[in-house]
């Protein structure tokens, strides 16, 4: 029978896959020796079962008393023992961290009768044990039985009546107790559980279905963590923050989770559960505070957050109580940081000898960089700062100011750039959170709940301006001055700095950017974080990384941004604007003599085109792609030019005429998969010739040009070998070099690569076209129509479009790359679509064995990043 529960004296921080990051780092610090209260660990597989059955594991029970029974016996009490309870805590931990997205209830075991039990041990503190009790069935209605928080919520403000909750004195809580088990009967119909055993199981189960809870669910979507690991489940016997002044609850980090910067950070509240710390209701204090209110325990925690930094290695997020002047640790995990701290606390660590370059490269990621490329405010800007908060989640946010998670889903999926403003996020607002391009709270510190998640997101957030009062229910916030901010407002808030403003602020490059530009400070500490990052990176990496750049100034900032050539040039771009007229003289030619015309007035204008690209990435590769849409783009709308015609009746233009008459010819049910591509250099006589030719003469006008010409849409080899065959006359006419190759973009291609290949000097993957060929949906109708219920069904993980599809597409990718290269050994191998840019799909591009992936120009540096750290890291590493 499999084992499904450890003490934590049985585990080690190596076990994360069986019990969850809380569970193994618990068992961790108890093997270092630290100040750990006894507990044991569920395991995920234990989840897993009850998810998949609807029912605990057969001998669960047991197991669960057996090791409740030594817990017993270490404590020298009894769960919910009348006259000396012990008390449980019952928490959530899986292998990733989900800050404040699955369940815990703290202070099983009490009811009625031990709440007396539980004042006796606390030396006859009656309002401790009160308000312990009430919080168990506040947690407990609002996480097991499904009762909706805000009845209770509402009952603790109504008994308040404008008081702190410090002021609430031991009769008060009695009463909330009894007002709090009257909601629970009318809400379930039954009484407030009062065996403790009882209350165990029920919790227990309550965590294993939290795992699959809406915000749980949005939450593993949103960091691309599997649905299928479940999380263990946590019994550690009580400690309590809530005693009195001698007592508390904080939360350290060490090293600032928001800049890198080394130091003593964190936040403590006196008097106070946990719980209460993340929910930011109170405003805490600071961990230099805790120095001077009890200096033994400030000296203790520094020298354990010491240890635990040496041996994890990195940043580590601590959870503490203090429990009448005795420290316990509750929690340690590596923590989460924003992107400009794990570049500098990566770098630091290396520096520091704790970590080797290698594994630096391996504690950032693409994602990541591109956040420290986002645009920041201009230093000088005139605005209207209005109040100041901490600076929880750097970045420049700018949007309507919203008031409510569900609001700010709304306008955003209307397109609307929306900033969420709450006096406290709690798990419920992950939604309007994801949603919204910044948070803002009046409420909580630099540990809440809003910062943690902003910091694991990326997004922008300022917490705890205490200057603004928030009303969610007037849809406004008042800022010092008189200043009102009501919903739709435009507001901009500074994750740097704290500062909130009214209305647009103007925003500038980032200094990453800039430096990647060239023209940026190599003296910022991030930047030259940044800059040792990528150098190592660009050591380790054998993916090449190339641009999709169609025209001069692309190709510019692509090789200054690193790219070491351009990896697919859509020459269709070329055609647009002033040139339309001429693409339309070609379609309209009625004669091979006014076809040669057009093509013939087209051909220098490409030439030049060409030319530019070629000065611009001289001596480096330029893959440039024949013409590949359907030939009705660039014709005037069906529908426009009938009604044209229509109007004008016997006097319409002759010119209108043949265009409506060729709109109709080439009109195609499903233009997407019909005359595009290979395809039309084979049915209209010289297009393609003419771009070859032009492709030729501006590779000899620009010494060092490394061309490569390569034909889109090809499904079978005849086609390729028909175009293949009048490109090499073109180039042997020239006395031009140039590779031949073409894009695999059909699955009959991907299918029948081995035969290509015999035609072909290189393939590249064009990985939307297949996708979209692949799932059979075109995604400009689709993503829209239903993309968000496949998300929501599990479908999709991600979208296919956005991280390529392992299982479908890239087996078609590698079984390509298997058989062409088993054609022709040194044919090259790339992939352009905008795949080439995800950090995800690149591993998958290295694990394969393509030589480079080719993506926009601002995605050039997160590609470098990326293909570095697959050289260095497994795709299923944990470096979440």
């Amino acid at each position: 029978m499999p084992k499904y529960v450890y003490d934590f004296t049985e585990g080690n921080k190596d076990l994360k896959d069986l019990l969850g990051g809380k569970g193994a780092n618990l068992a961790e610090m108890t093997n270092l020796g630290l100040p750990v209260p006894p507990g044991f660990t569920i395991t995920t597989e234990a989840c897993r079962h009850f998810l998949t059955e609807g029912r605990l594991p057969d001998g669960l029970e047991e197991e669960i008393s057996r090791h409740l029974s030594a817990l017993e016996a270490k404590m020298g009490r009894r769960l919910g023992q009348a006259d000396d309870p012990l008390l449980v805590s019952v928490r959530s931990g899986a292998k990733f961290s989900m800050p404040g997205m699955m369940e815990t209830v703290l202070n099983i075991g009490l009811n009625d009768e031990s709440v007396h039990g539980l004042a006796k041990q606390s030396s006859g503190n009656e309002r401790f044990a009160w308000d312990s009790y009430r919080r168990l069935i506040q947690m407990f209605g609002k996480t097991v039985q499904g009762i909706d928080g805000e009845l209770f919520d509402d009952a603790l403000e109504a008994l308040k009546a404008g008081r702190d909750d410090l002021d609430l004195e031991a009769a008060d809580f009695q009463r909330l107790v009894e007002t709090y088990k009257g909601i629970v009967r009318d809400q379930t119909g039954e009484d407030f559980p009062a065996d403790p055993h009882r209350q165990m199981r029920m919790a227990v189960e309550a965590v294993f279905r939290s795992w699959n809870a809406p915000r749980a669910i949005l939450y593993r979507r949103q960091e691309r963590i599997p649905a299928d690991l479940g999380t263990a489940v946590n019994v550690c016997s009580m400690v309590f923050g809530n005693c009195g002044m001698d007592s508390g609850t904080g939360v350290a980090f060490t090293r600032d989770p928001g800049t890198g910067h080394q130091g003593v950070y964190g936040d403590y509240l006196q008097n106070a559960q946990g719980e209460d710390v993340v929910a930011g209701i109170r405003n805490t204090l600071s961990l230099q505070e805790l120095e001077r209110i009890d200096k033994p325990v400030y000296d203790e925690l520094m020298q354990i957050m010491a240890t635990l930094e040496n041996h994890y290695r990195d940043l580590c997020d601590i959870e503490f109580t203090v429990e009448r002047g005795k420290l316990w640790m509750l929690q340690t995990r590596v923590g989460k940081r924003t992107a400009g701290a794990a570049f500098r606390i990566a770098v630091q660590l290396a520096e520091q000898g704790l970590i080797s370059m290698d594994e630096a490269v391996t504690r950032v990621t693409g994602d990541q960089l591109a956040q420290l490329m986002f645009p920041r405010f201009a230093g000088d800007a005139d605005a209207k700062k209005i109040a100041k908060g901490m600076n929880a989640s750097p970045g420049a946010a700018v949007g309507k100011a919203v008031f409510s998670s569900e609001r700010a889903v709304e306008l955003a999926d209307r397109g609307e750039n929306v900033i969420l403003v709450r006096r406290e996020t709690n798990p419920d607002d992950l939604a309007g959170m994801i949603a919204a391009q910044g948070v803002l709270t009046s409420r909580g510190g630099k540990t809440s709940h809003a910062a943690v998640v902003a910091r694991g997101m990326g997004k922008t957030c300022v917490c705890g301006a205490e200057e603004l009062e928030v009303s969610t229910q007037d849809r406004s916030f008042t800022a010092p001055g008189g200043v009102v901010v009501n919903e739709g407002d435009v507001i901009s808030i500074d994750g740097s700095t704290g500062a909130v403003y009214l209305g647009e602020v103007p925003v500038v490059d980032s200094q990453v950017v800039e430096y990647f530009e060239g023209s940026g400070d190599h003296e910022d500490e991030l930047v030259r974080a940044v800059d040792r990052v990528m150098r190592h990176a660009d050591g380790m990496r054998r993916l090449e990384v190339r641009a999709n750049a169609d025209n001069a100034e692309d190709a510019a900032r692509a090789r200054r941004f690193g790219a070491q050539g351009i990896g697919l040039c859509r020459t269709e771009h070329m055609f647009l604007g002033d040139r339309r007229q001429l693409v339309e003289e070609l379609i309209l030619a009625e004669t091979d003599a006014e076809r040669e015309r057009a093509l013939e007035a087209l051909r220098p204008l490409q030439q030049g085109d060409f030319v530019e690209l070629f000065r611009e990435m001289k001596g480096l590769p330029v893959t440039i792609r024949l013409l590949d849409p359907p030939l009705h783009e660039f014709l005037p709308d069906c529908t426009e030019l009938s009604v044209k015609v229509a109007l004008a009746g016997d006097r319409a233009d002759e010119k209108d005429l043949k265009l409506l008459a060729a709109v109709k010819r080439l009109h195609e049910q499903n233009p997407m998969l019909g005359l595009r591509g290979v395809r039309l250099g084979l049915v209209i006589p010289g297009l393609f010739a003419m771009q070859v030719r032009a492709i030729a003469e501006a590779a000899k006008a620009v010494e060092g040009t490394r061309a490569e010409i390569m034909i889109p849409l090809v499904a079978a080899v005849q086609e390729l070998e028909s175009v293949r065959d009048e490109a090499r006359a073109i180039l042997a006419e020239t006395g031009v070099e140039a590779l031949v190759g073409t894009m695999i973009e059909v699955p009959r291609a991907a299918l029948t690569a081995g035969q290509i290949a015999e035609a072909a000097e290189f393939f590249s993957f064009g990985t939307n076209d297949l996708t979209q060929m692949t799932w059979g949906f075109s995604r400009d109708d689709v993503e829209a129509a239903f993309f968000s219920r496949y998300l929501e069904l599990g479908v999709f993980g991600v979208s296919p479009f956005e991280s390529l599809d392992r299982d479908g597409v890239g087996r078609l990718v590698r079984l390509a790359a298997e058989e062409g290269r088993r054609t022709r050994p040194d044919i090259k191998l790339g992939i352009c679509g905008e795949h080439g840019g995800d950090p995800d799909s690149i591993h998958f591009c290295h694990e394969t064995g393509l030589d480079y992936v080719s993506c926009s120009p601002f995605r050039i540096p997160v590609a470098r990043l990326e293909a570095g750290r697959a050289a260095l890291v497994r795709t299923d590493s944990d470096t979440r």
